[in-house]
């Protein structure tokens, strides 16, 4: 099996930590001469997150790392994102501000957003404005009762909103996969994937606009029924729950067209680069402080396994991501970087500290975005 090793964890939960506390500055190295594995190309702007604090919930990193470059959504998302932040303090105060925020930005830059999407799609689009527009006025209504659920339900409506509203901004894949890959499966778009388990069923969204290789193989696969009545193999409370070794010697998927173990790149979307980078860990580059569009700072975050000698040899084995977001800040633990996250659990994730090592997958399937699936001819 295919599997972090023990010694990995074990750093990887120390330095966590104390990158956490502000006590671990990593040194840049210099890259390996001679590799063959060449930097990202110039910045454009694919994928935007704020500074601050790490982003712990999925699907505000799913919202961010979509390739548009729109800032009057992006204000409207960071605003209604940051209310978590002012219900966890119960500081009613910025809550209003912020929502005022909001109203200001529709009102006045409606149509710069508008100007974004598509003509076909700029009807649904205005609807959802007017839905968020309408969603204000509950919201300061709810702050003035002090009222931190029902803020936090119509916060999730509106960010729904958002969310379609960017779906729809996107008109093109943002960039060429290498043609090498190009016997492999490819996702140019997104995937809702439900899993039924035998304790339960929690969804995700698998990112391929991030990860178009990566998260291919996996939808192919969740398509074949490859993972269906899969056991998880590895359970550590805090750290991971992994699945997607087959029965028998294999470690990973068998192409039947080939009768071959199917491997796939390491590949990672660094921020501010136009495409991924493949082949190779951002530690092995040099570019230690880089953070990924799709970090490992959510519960639930869905990252391939791989051989702790082989950046290349991921195939079918995967893992869900357990340990504690608000001690995982992007880009300063040990996982950024050197495994390639391909999408988050979006419902019901807390079934994931449920599960152990013997329960299963009784079955894994496409919900929606099946056509984003572009398979080898």
């Amino acid at each position: 099996m295919i599997r972090l090793s023990s010694w990995f964890r074990a750093v990887f939960l120390a330095l966590t930590i104390v990158c956490t506390l502000g006590l671990f500055e990593m040194v840049p190295a210099l890259a390996a001469s001679g590799s063959g594995v060449a930097m990202a190309a110039a910045p454009m702007t694919i994928a935007y997150l704020p500074p601050g604090n790490a982003i712990t919930d999925g699907r505000a990193l799913l919202r961010y790392a979509l390739p548009i470059n729109n800032d009057e959504i992006r204000d409207v998302q960071e605003n209604l994102e940051g209310l978590s932040e002012w219900l966890r303090s119960k500081r009613w105060g910025p809550i209003k501000r912020d929502v005022l925020k909001v109203e200001r930005t529709l009102n006045r830059k409606g149509d710069r957003i508008l100007a974004d999407v598509p003509e076909q799609h700029r009807a649904t689009a205005e609807a959802a404005i007017e839905r968020i527009k309408a969603g204000i006025v509950p919201i300061r209504d709810a702050a003035d009762a002090k009222d931190r659920e029902a803020i936090w339900i119509k916060r999730g409506e509106l960010l729904e909103d958002v969310t379609e509203i960017e779906e729809l901004m996107v008109t093109e894949f943002p960039f060429e996969v290498p043609e090498e890959y190009s016997h492999l499966p490819q996702l140019k778009g997104r995937a809702t994937i439900e899993f039924e388990t035998n304790r339960g069923t929690l969804t995700a969204v698998v990112d391929g606009y991030s990860a178009p290789v990566t998260a291919g193989n996996f939808v192919d696969l969740v398509q074949r029924g490859f993972y269906d009545d899969m056991p998880f193999t590895r359970a550590e409370d805090f750290y991971v729950l992994q699945t997607g070794d087959p029965a028998g010697p294999a470690e990973g998927f068998i192409d039947p067209k080939t009768d071959e173990y199917r491997a796939i790149p390491l590949e990672i979307l660094v921020q501010g680069d136009d495409a991924p980078i493949y082949g190779a860990t951002l530690e092995y580059l040099g570019r230690y402080m880089d953070d990924p569009v799709l970090p490992f700072s959510a519960f639930g975050t869905l990252g391939m396994a791989r051989p702790n000698d082989d950046a290349n040899g991921a195939s079918s084995q995967f893992f869900f991501f357990l340990f504690e977001p608000e001690l995982t800040p992007a880009g300063l633990n040990l996982l950024d970087g050197r495994y390639a996250v391909f999408g988050y659990v979006v419902e019901n994730k807390e079934l994931l500290e449920d599960l152990t090592q013997g329960d299963r997958i009784v079955d894994a399937r496409v919900v929606s975005g099946l056509e984003n699936l572009q398979e080898p001819t």
